[in-house]
């Protein structure tokens, strides 16, 4: 099977609040964009993976990614997170009515594509099914087979309330790197661990990360 994904991106001015212990105002934008261009570059090398498609209303993310082959769909409802995604999702549909959809986080800088293949293919298997963060709180990726819809709820424990909603949670082992987002300055060193892409480990060489 052969997968859309969906990946949401908030405005680069404003995201990785949670990350001001380990980069500056300055710096977080393009750590941000970093980790989406180092995710989109995973995912499009993903054999399980058709295309993906960026909701984003970032003119310079959205260009950034672009040029990498990502479809650049505009947040036109201004709902959140969750609005976002079910707006890509039925852009993507619109043209596409039996795509497989799956979304991923924007944040996953150590992202393998062939890890991520593993979880595509076993989700492939339920009608919805989604992976749990590393942190085993929250969730990276949510995924509908075709005919179904994604019906996303992200937000704080959204681990819980994806199975509360249905979906099936994937327990695969040696998939990391679709686990590992990157939200505090703690996620970003197992990040680092794990082996980041390139523009992440660029811009995260212009940080004083202890421990590394």
């Amino acid at each position: 099977m052969q997968w859309t994904l969906v990946i949401p991106l908030k405005a680069l001015a404003r995201a990785k609040s949670r990350l001001s212990d380990t980069a500056a105002d300055g710096l977080r934008p393009g750590l941000a964009l970093a980790f989406a261009q180092d995710t989109v570059a995973a995912a499009l090398a993903c054999p399980a993976v058709k295309d993906v498609a960026v909701v984003t209303d970032d003119a310079l993310a959205g260009r950034e990614l672009s040029a990498l082959g990502a479809l650049i769909v505009p947040d036109e409802p201004q709902g959140g997170l969750n609005t976002a995604l079910r707006h890509a999702a039925a852009a993507v549909r619109s043209t596409r009515p039996e795509s497989a959809v799956a979304a991923l986080n924007a944040d996953l800088p150590a992202l393998r594509p062939l890890e991520l293949a593993r979880v595509l293919d076993a989700a492939a298997e339920f009608p919805r099914a989604f992976l749990p963060d590393a942190a085993e709180i929250g969730t990276t990726l949510l995924a509908a087979a075709p005919g179904r819809e994604l019906l996303p709820v992200f937000g704080t424990d959204s681990r819980a309330r994806h199975r509360a909603s249905g979906a099936v949670e994937l327990t695969l082992t040696d998939v990391d790197s679709v686990r590992q987002d990157v939200d505090t300055g703690a996620d970003l060193r197992a990040a680092l661990a794990l082996g980041v892409g390139p523009r992440t480990a660029a811009a995260a060489a212009r940080l004083l990360i202890p421990g590394q």
